[in-house]
């Protein structure tokens, strides 16, 4: 996209990849503008080149009354742009600020005889591409009436002696001037525009994607929640089995089976846990887990947990440079993190590395491993629902990992490492004085 003139807003980092509707209106809006400016410039040189260079009088006054007042107009617009939320009512009147300007400069200075008259083609093309049907066929017919009207009332032009045998070439001249005037104000600014239209409906796809995919989470989680209440009795009934166990004779001389009875409490125990915790969030509202956290100590808190249920994997950690920072955290963030790590682990046993860094205003969160890596087709699908290289039903934690760090701010990026393994990031913004509007409201 050009550089805007005005900066409208901060973008997030995990905000979709293109404009909201809202912002390309502007963007869109902020084109007329330049345009207009385009116009003042032109008719301003175009007046003193005629009056002053070819001796042709004109109503000085009046003409260069009518490029003050669209350099006031341009001026006022500039201001509110950022102000106000730009509608295909303001759109419209800005385009027929436009038109009546054109007209005006087009009655003082020979009507329809006037070569730049097709100029007003410009404006119903920029009306066709920006406005509503209605709006456009209101421009069309006021553009018709104008070009008519101008055809029977101006003010004609009174050519000096010297310069009325070379009349025809001049028109010839102003004509094709004009033609080329027309073609690269189109090529520039409908080009510009439509980069704007397409960047918004990038955003709206991305958008429909986001919602999709959140409607599969509330759909795993009444699954989840679900499953949760029905494991909860089979659960029950295996630890006190396994409690039945310790205390027959035979188990219980067995050291080597008390051991393995001992892990696999542990195990039913774990278990438990995780359907107690699923079935206690099942009712938490949306966001009330939201909080901001020290980087450090809660990235020593999510090695720990994951630590104690992964003796046999190495794990390297690196977070330098990150006293005093801090960030949004979720216990879903944990989660996310732990199932990345899950992941690295399942694709390399023999070690996982997970490090974290700091970039200007954002964290990045690395697991890396030492396994086969993505297959190519994979990679730009990473982090979208059902696609896993294990087969149907896997690719969640991806999948869920993706949603969290996005309802946060952030991004999921992947790609796989120059040597061997694959990487995973979790780009996320340092924590601000306040959460993002978003949040506050989740």
């Amino acid at each position: 996209m050009d550089a805007p003139l005005l900066a409208l807003t901060r973008r997030w980092i995990g905000s979709p990849g293109g404009p909201s509707p809202e912002i390309a209106a502007a963007e869109n809006m902020r084109q007329l503008i330049q345009l207009r400016w385009i116009a003042v410039g032109g008719q301003l040189v175009t007046i003193l080149a005629v009056n002053l260079g070819l001796g042709v009088p004109l109503p000085l006054a009046a003409m260069l009354g009518v490029i003050g007042l669209l350099t006031v107009a341009n001026l006022a617009a500039t201001f509110a742009l950022a102000r106000h939320r730009v509608r295909n009512i303001e759109m419209m009147l800005a385009l027929l600020l436009d038109m009546g300007a054109l007209t005006a400069q087009l009655y003082l200075s020979g009507g329809a005889t006037n070569p730049f008259i097709s100029l007003y083609l410009l404006q119903v093309v920029l009306g066709a591409i920006l406005l509503d049907g209605w709006s456009v066929w209101v421009l069309v017919a006021l553009t018709s009436l104008c070009y008519a009207g101008l055809s029977l009332v101006s003010i004609p032009l009174s050519f000096p002696s010297q310069v009325g045998p070379e009349v025809a070439n001049l028109h010839a001249l102003g004509v094709w001037i004009s033609f080329a005037l027309i073609g690269i104000l189109l090529a520039q600014f409908i080009t510009r525009i439509t980069r704007n239209l397409r960047a918004r409906d990038t955003y709206l796809a991305d958008l429909r994607q986001h919602a999709a995919e959140e409607d599969g989470i509330v759909r795993m989680g009444l699954f989840a929640s679900g499953a949760a209440h029905e494991l909860g009795t089979p659960l029950a009934s295996l630890s006190v089995i396994l409690s039945d166990w310790r205390r027959i004779p035979k188990i219980a001389s067995d050291a080597e089976l008390v051991g393995e009875l001992e892990e696999m409490q542990a195990e039913v125990e774990r278990c438990k846990s995780i359907v107690t915790d699923i079935l206690d969030s099942a009712g938490e509202p949306r966001g009330e887990a939201i909080e901001s956290a020290a980087v450090r100590s809660f990235l020593e808190e999510v090695v720990a947990t994951w630590r104690s249920t992964h003796t046999a994997v190495a794990l390297d950690t690196r977070w330098d440079e990150l006293d005093g920072a801090h960030m949004v955290t979720s216990p879903e963030l944990r989660q996310a993190i732990w199932s990345l790590l899950d992941n690295g682990a399942e694709a390399s046993p023999a070690g996982v590395a997970l490090h974290a860094f700091r970039t200007g205003d954002a964290l990045t969160i690395s697991v890396a491993d030492d396994g086969p890596g993505f297959a190519p087709e994979q990679l730009a699908m990473v982090g979208r629902l059902g696609q896993s290289s294990k087969g149907s039903g896997h690719g969640l934690g991806l999948f869920l990992a993706n949603n969290v760090v996005r309802r946060l701010g952030g991004r999921l990026e992947s790609r796989n490492r120059a040597t061997r393994g694959a990487e995973v990031r979790l780009v996320l913004p340092l924590a601000r004085d306040r959460l993002p509007d978003d949040l506050e409201q989740a």
